[in-house]
């Protein structure tokens, strides 16, 4: 299964790519949607939520009174780092359930509003941002919902800056145009990018660069941030199985080392590795085993050590 986090800040564009994603045929889970349903009346969510702000949060029918809610912590990042205390850890429990149920082959995409306030880039496979300018959003914000500049404003304060969200972004996709630019854009990725690396974690092989011209052209930016992502990403995988370290770059792009710390044999690593999207492709005279990457759109190479 290939597992794609999508984010954006408001008025972006994420719901068009999200509606996009689910027509192609992926399995989408919606983070918005688990978040009303994790609050909904009669959950311990909502007794959570109550507990903390008080019931003038609540209608008179018991459910949560939304604009309340947002009135307050949208404008205080201590109240909103409280609800998401609460609310984050629910939600994601339902997403992984949903995602439980997904089929081997499927591309899963989890549209997360909050992904990287929330830190959680490194647990995909992807992580792809719809990105517009500041004001093209703000114009958005007010001529589609109606929203005051000062509202729009605190609502995009309230969230990661597009720096941010570009840091943990293995692709950007920016909605400066019409509806059909954006929509294109994701066809593309999809047909190009995703349907392969699917295909090639379904059947656990690296891909094979040769195939399209690529092979020693470096597909991922050698730079900080890709090589901070990809670290990231590894780590999360092993866990506290093996150290990762950038290795130095040789010309034919971005290098990892993995190394088994005491106690932990290569196969187990191995295994958390193809779970990452790596697979072996060959072996070095000292013996350690050398993977590559599923993903057709950038090489990384990773150096186990024995």
């Amino acid at each position: 299964m290939l597992s794609l986090g999508l984010t954006g800040g408001i008025a972006a564009g994420k719901s068009l790519l999200a509606a996009r994603f689910r027509e192609l045929g992926a399995v989408l889970i919606d983070a918005d949607q688990l978040a009303r349903e994790v609050v909904a009346p009669g959950t311990a969510g909502l007794a959570a939520v109550v507990d903390h702000f008080g019931s003038e949060i609540l209608l008179p029918d018991g459910s949560l009174n939304r604009a309340a809610l947002g009135a307050r912590v949208f404008s205080d990042k201590t109240e909103l780092a409280a609800l998401n205390a609460i609310t984050h850890p629910l939600v994601r429990a339902a997403a992984n359930a949903l995602k439980a149920d997904a089929g081997p082959g499927a591309i899963v995409v989890q549209d997360i509003p909050l992904l990287v306030e929330s830190g959680q880039g490194p647990n995909y496979h992807l992580v792809v941002v719809a990105q517009a300018p500041r004001e093209l959003r703000l114009e958005r914000m007010i001529r589609d919902r109606g929203m005051s500049r000062e509202d729009a404003l605190a609502r995009m304060a309230a969230q990661a800056t597009d720096e941010d969200r570009a840091a943990v972004a293995d692709v950007v996709l920016v909605n400066d145009g019409t509806r059909e630019e954006a929509v294109a854009a994701l066809d593309s990725l999809w047909y190009g990018r995703l349907l392969p690396f699917a295909e090639n974690l379904t059947v656990g092989r690296a891909h094979n660069s040769s195939a399209d011209g690529l092979l020693g052209t470096p597909r991922l930016d050698a730079e900080p941030a890709s090589n901070a992502r990809m670290l990231a990403r590894l780590q999360h995988a092993v866990g506290e199985q093996a150290s990762i370290s950038a290795l130095q770059p040789d010309g034919a792009g971005p290098s990892f080392g993995v190394v088994p710390l005491d106690g932990n044999v290569p196969e187990l690593i191995l295994g958390a590795l193809a779970g990452a999207g790596f697979f072996p492709v060959s072996n070095t005279s000292s013996g350690a085993t050398v993977l590559a990457s599923a993903d057709p759109g950038q090489n990384a190479r990773i150096i186990l050590a024995s």
